[in-house]
């Protein structure tokens, strides 16, 4: 990976000036930024439902097909960016400037398909199954940081020299 040397400390870009041309000239950045926002949105709501059921025990259904909305946010967001790291990279997957969101994209995406079968299996209780969905919620957030810091990153890459 391309680097350079700013204040004695080797600093690696995330894009080749290759690599940016393709990122910006790309479709799947833009279906990225939306898709990220409304998936941020479908987690807020959902979190809300399920704090809800969790506290007065009211509302297990909007709670659960919440999740599932976000579930199905998810897997559309990490197939489009799949693609998008093909596009930019050249590959599907752990391309190097991304390597550990990825690996950590998969803890997320384990801990929401766990919920779905947990869900579709039917004999875990309510609770368990919220338990099991705030879990992959926390991952999530977790996740969702390592990209906003990859995006400030990127930002301020391409305001520098």
């Amino acid at each position: 990976m391309p680097g350079r040397f700013e204040g004695g400390a080797k600093q690696h870009r995330l894009y080749t000036p290759e690599q940016r041309k393709r990122r910006d000239a790309t479709v799947w950045t833009l279906v990225q930024g939306v898709l990220a926002p409304l998936q941020f949105a479908a987690f807020l709501i959902s979190l809300t439902l399920m704090l809800r059921y969790l506290v007065t025990g009211a509302g297990y259904e909007a709670a659960t097909w919440s999740i599932v909305v976000k579930c199905g946010f998810l897997y559309t967001i990490m197939i489009t960016g799949a693609i998008w790291e093909k596009k930019v990279f050249g590959q599907y997957l752990f391309a190097p400037a991304f390597f550990w969101e990825d690996v950590f994209s998969f803890v997320v995406i384990a801990l929401h398909t766990l919920y779905i079968i947990v869900l579709l299996d039917g004999t875990a209780t309510p609770a368990t199954e919220m338990v099991i969905a705030l879990a992959a919620y926390l991952a999530y957030v977790i996740n969702a940081g390592q990209f906003l810091w990859k995006l400030r990153m990127a930002r301020l890459e391409g305001a520098g020299p």
